[in-house]
Parts: structure tokens; C-alpha cells; sequence
């Protein structure tokens, strides 16, 4: 049997991890810390569950597919349910934003909010689908680096297509011309920090996203989002995936131009292949030193990074409301939730161009006891509350931590008139040097390299090497890029470049 090694348990890791075992591996899968899931993991305090990471479920389709990939049952290890409100939006001046997911739904309500008339929601919609249908194939689902993807006819639409696209102007330009209303202009611009970007400088084809969820669709997975990680890790073990946790790869093994496998407290793990899930600057730099480094990549801008308090919310603290209000004084708030600064443009500068954070920033928050109760003692609420923030470049971490906390709660405690800190009875955060050194991920930059130009797809590294045969990618910090759908997406890519059965390797590595 032949046998393949993954570096990082991940999401990507994992679902390659999958895939290798449908097609008849015996597969490895090493991971430095002492759990899966990479993001994607849990913690518990003081009674309160804590997602660590990703909060947001998108295209849950993906995941699905590798439960009927290896011919079983999604249900029987995996449920989660659509959202019919994705998301609440709060404004400075007090209007509030219901984000319903059903298009008709969304444009009714901003109609009525804005005054903006329901057809500019709608072919807005339109336009953001058709998109994402004409460039999926060509930069979501297939490598960017094989020259037999050009070829395929999908692309070859998608190339005539590129003036339709957006790639030419930026995601804001983009927005301003069909949307106008200040307001929605912002709420839409915000999809750019779904990759870690600037919507001033990301080109105006990140205009899809809001299909995935307005189209395809959000969702919430029964025990959070880490139940993604236990489901398709209790799916690898029934396939034979066997994981070593607390297992720090030192070094990729090199010979005569081949991957031979991995050294682990210098012994070797040997494979026919390797597929690292590990963040790609951290691979040359210490994975393999000795060998040529794509810099041009390697050095490309950062993406954002965030900060992230996790807060035990009492509604009923100090100064609370009745026991009778069973939300008290946060009933506004659902599963997601933003507040929106009140200088977009100028946030961005801060992140990007100033490398710090600003006194007013955007905040998002994501309570899952909304939907699970058991994620929190009797009645209290567990909040993830997350800033944008820049990548670490030496900043004073400590100090700005602090001064952005108070800057959030007096935030959140002035719009939804509240004196939110009475409320905080347990707190833990999570910041970029935090996130590097748990991670792995270069600068705590949260997904590789940002997409601030509109060459960004074409920057990232590719899904295999072409100097190291039968040694492949896969992560945020590869093609297509970061987030749980294109983490899943390039695992699929790698899995399609081995080929169709054990032993049979990609050509051209």
C-alpha cells in the first residue's frame, strides 16, 4: 500500500487527508499541537464554550461531499441548519440592518431601512452569482499553475468574460457604481475581509462572495463550528487516517529531487508522497531551508490579522435587565453580528497602510448560545468579539490589545446603550502573535497573502511543487486561498493532480 504523509491537521489537512484514503493511501497525518482542527479548534472556560476561530459557515456542500466521497451518510456524523438571518448590521447613527438570507428577503428589508429600491439588491444578487458561476471553475476549483486548466472551456468563457468581472476596479469602486447608498456600500464592502483584504484595493470580482451567502446559502453546524473538525476527523479514523498529534515535522526529506518524507525528532517518517498543510513561508523557511524559494511569493503583502476577545457574557450583571427578559439587554443580537465603524476607508488605511488599529473600528460578534444554550451557564451568553486588525510587523501587541478592548466596549455600550464591561464575568483573547505562534501562520496574517491587487489569485503559491516531485500544498496559504471553503476546495485540488489511485502521481511537479 502506498503511503502518504500530511503535515498539519487543519481543515485542508484533514479533508486531504480524506481524500488520500478514498483513492487507497495509508495515510499520516502529523500535527505539532496536541489537537486538530488548526483555526478551526475549541476551548472551554469557566463553563463557556468558545469557538477559537472561523465563525462563519458558508457553502456546507463541500463538506458534505466528503462524507459521500467515501460512500457514507453526512447525517450519521454531521448536521448543521440554514440561517434565514444572517447577519444583524448596526450603524453609528442607529439604523439596524436585518441581513435575511433569502435575496427577496434582504432587498425587502433594505428598501425599507434605506429607501433603496428592491431591484439594486436584486441585481446586485445577480450579478454576484454570475460571478462566482464563471469563475469557479477557473480559479476556485482547478490549479492556476497547470497548463491543461487554460485549455478547459470553462476557463476559456472566463478569460473573455474578465471585462464582466470586475478584475479592474476595486471592490469599493465596484459597490459605489451599482449600490450608491452610502450604507450599503460599506455593508457590502465588508466581504473583503473575507480574505483578508482591502475593498479599496481588491479588485471588484470579490463582489461574488455575497453569493455564498445570500445564494448558496450560510448555515449554522449543530455543535458549532468545531463540530466540523470532530466530524471529519472521526470520518478520516474510520477511513484508517492515522493522526500523530503533538508531532512537530523539522524537516521535509529531499533526495534526488523527490519528497521522500518527513523527519520528526530525527527519525524518518518515509512516503510516497507528501502534502503539507503548513503556512507556505514557514515551509521554505523552516521546512526545507536548503531548497530555492519562490520570494516573489513569499514576500508578497500580508493579509489582515485579527483580534479576538472572547467574553462570558451575563445579561443580567450589574446593571441588567429583569430575569423576566430572557436576552435582557443584548435581544437585538443574533448568531452574527457587526457594528460598523463610521470611517470605513480610513479603517482600511490604518490596517493596511498605518499597521495599527484606530480608535473607531468595526466589530464583529458571534454568540453561539443563541442557537446552542449549552455553550453557556444557565442563561448567559458566550461572545466572540473580533477587530480587523494588520498582520504582526513588531507593533506593541500589549498595548494595543488593551486600548482596543475599551475602545469596543465603549463602542457596543454607546450603541446599544449598555455598560457592557458590568457584564464580562470571564475573558480570554486571541492576537496575532498568539495566532502565529498556535498557528503556524506567518505574522498571524489569517489567510497567506492578502488579495489587495487584481493579480492576487496569480500570487499565491501553487497546489504541488514544480522542482520537489510528489510534494503538494494545501491551506490558506496556497491556491485558492483562505477560509474553510477554499481550504476544502484545495484539498480537492491536490487529491485531483495525485490522480485517480494510489500510486499514480501527478506529472510535471
Amino acid at each position: 500500500m502506498h503511503k502518504a504523509v500530511v503535515i498539519g491537521a487543519g481543515i485542508a489537512g484533514i479533508a486531504v487527508a480524506i481524500r488520500l484514503a478514498v483513492k487507497g493511501y495509508q495515510v499520516e497525518v502529523f500535527e505539532a499541537n496536541s489537537y486538530p482542527g488548526g483555526k478551526l479548534s475549541t476551548f472551554e472556560q469557566d463553563g463557556f464554550r468558545f469557538d477559537a476561530g472561523p465563525s462563519l459557515f458558508t457553502m456546507p456542500h463541500l463538506v458534505d461531499d466528503l462524507f459521500k466521497l467515501a460512500d457514507r451518510d453526512p447525517a450519521d456524523y454531521f448536521r448543521y441548519r440554514p440561517l434565514t438571518n444572517v447577519c444583524n448590521y448596526f450603524f453609528p447613527d442607529g439604523i439596524e440592518i436585518h441581513g435575511k438570507g433569502n435575496p427577496k428577503d434582504f432587498a425587502a428589508e433594505v428598501k425599507t431601512k434605506l429607501g433603496v429600491p428592491e431591484k439594486v439588491i436584486l441585481d446586485y444578487f445577480n450579478r454576484s452569482e454570475m460571478k462566482y458561476r464563471k469563475t469557479k471553475g477557473v480559479f476556485l476549483e482547478r490549479s492556476l499553475h497547470k497548463f491543461g486548466t487554460y485549455l478547459k472551456k470553462d476557463t476559456i468563457i472566463g478569460i473573455f468574460n474578465l471585462y464582466r468581472l470586475g478584475l479592474f476596479h476595486s471592490l469599493a469602486q465596484e459597490n459605489e457604481k451599482r449600490l450608491k447608498h452610502p450604507k450599503l456600500v460599506q455593508l457590502f464592502n465588508r466581504y473583503a475581509t473575507y480574505n483578508g483584504s482591502n475593498p479599496y484595493s481588491t479588485p471588484g470580482i470579490m463582489s461574488m462572495i455575497p453569493h455564498l451567502e445570500h445564494g448558496v446559502g450560510a448555515a449554522f453546524p449543530v455543535g458549532g463550528m468545531h463540530a466540523i473538525t470532530e466530524s471529519l476527523v472521526k470520518l478520516s479514523k474510520d477511513l484508517g487516517v492515522r493522526y500523530r498529534l503533538s508531532q512537530r515535522v523539522e524537516r521535509i526529506v529531499v533526495e534526488r529531487g523527490r519528497a521522500k518524507g518527513v523527519q520528526i525528532k530525527g527519525n524518518l517518517a518515509e512516503a510516497d508522497l507528501v502534502v503539507s498543510n503548513v503556512d507556505i513561508y514557514a515551509v521554505y523557511r523552516k521546512l526545507m531551508p536548503e531548497q530555492k524559494a519562490p520570494e516573489r511569493i513569499l514576500m508578497h503583502e500580508r493579509s489582515s490579522s485579527a483580534l479576538i476577545y472572547y467574553w462570558g457574557i451575563d445579561p443580567f450583571g450589574a446593571n441588567g435587565a429583569s430575569a423576566a427578559d430572557t436576552q435582557g439587554p443584548f435581544s437585538k443580537l443574533d448568531l452574527h453580528n457587526i457594528f460598523f465603524s463610521s470611517n470605513y476607508e480610513r479603517e482600511f488605511r490604518e490596517i493596511f497602510e498605518e499597521g495599527t488599529v484606530g480608535d473607531d473600528p468595526t466589530v464583529y460578534i458571534n454568540i453561539t448560545s443563541k442557537y446552542e444554550p449549552q455553550d453557556a451557564p444557565g442563561g448567559m451568553q458566550n461572545w466572540f468579539v473580533m477587530v480587523n486588525v494588520p498582520s504582526n510587523q513588531g507593533q506593541d501587541w500589549e498595548h494595543l490589545r488593551r486600548h482596543t478592548r475599551q475602545c469596543v466596549i465603549n463602542k457596543i455600550s454607546s450603541m446599544l446603550r449598555v455598560e457592557l464591561e458590568s457584564h464580562i464575568v470571564t475573558e480570554n483573547y486571541l492576537d496575532p502573535v498568539r495566532i502565529e505562534e498556535r498557528t503556524g501562520s506567518y505574522q498571524g496574517a489569517l489567510y497567506g497573502a492578502s488579495s489587495n491587487d487584481r493579480m492576487a489569485a496569480f500570487f499565491r503559491h501553487a497546489n504541488f511543487s514544480r522542482r520537489i516531485r510528489d510534494l503538494y500544498f494545501c491551506g490558506g496559504s496556497v491556491h485558492p486561498g483562505g477560509g474553510i471553503p477554499l481550504c476544502l476546495l484545495s484539498a480537492k485540488i491536490v487529491s485531483d493532480l495525485v490522480g485517480p489511485s494510489a500510486g499514480s502521481m501527478a506529472a510535471g511537479s
